[in-house]
């Protein structure tokens, strides 16, 4: 198989987004319906134009996953789930350090058991947690760090 990381493009915003949804709906099995479409707005409607965006494009030149950045601080990582345990948010945080070297930050869902599973194997420590997400809500969130 061979992928590539590439710089967001226009052309991929609503394929980006339909990754997002089907990896929320496989993932983050504590949110509503309600709730997921309360973000699905955020994320169509701007998110991602306001971070970097790089997309693991799959061997039929198609996203198959992606990463949104600011600055040292991981704000999306959503893969298709058909390619989950793929390797491709592995590879996403390795391209993420070798653009904005190690010492990383990102913010996990506390009930998303998966991916605070994930971020720990790759080398994350936990530094802080808060009871409420970034938009308000009632989702606590881990603070995690990219070990030096």
């Amino acid at each position: 198989m061979s992928y590539e990381i590439v710089a967001y493009q226009d052309k991929d915003h609503d394929k980006l987004v339909e990754i997002w949804h089907k990896a929320v709906v496989h993932t983050h099995t504590f949110l509503t319906e309600k709730d997921i479409q309360f973000y699905h707005d955020i994320v169509k409607n701007g998110a991602l134009k306001e971070v970097e965006i790089w997309v693991d494009m799959n061997e039929n030149t198609e996203p198959a996953g992606f990463i949104g950045l600011d600055g040292k601080k991981i704000e999306m990582l959503f893969v298709d789930p058909k390619y989950h345990g793929k390797g491709i948010g592995s590879r996403l945080i390795n391209h993420a350090v070798k653009l904005k070297g190690r010492n990383l930050q990102v913010d996990v869902n506390e009930q998303n058991e998966g991916a605070y599973a994930f971020y720990k194997k790759i080398g994350f420590d936990q530094v802080g947690r808060s009871e409420l997400d970034s938009s308000g809500q009632p989702f606590p969130l881990l603070h995690l760090e990219l070990k030096s």
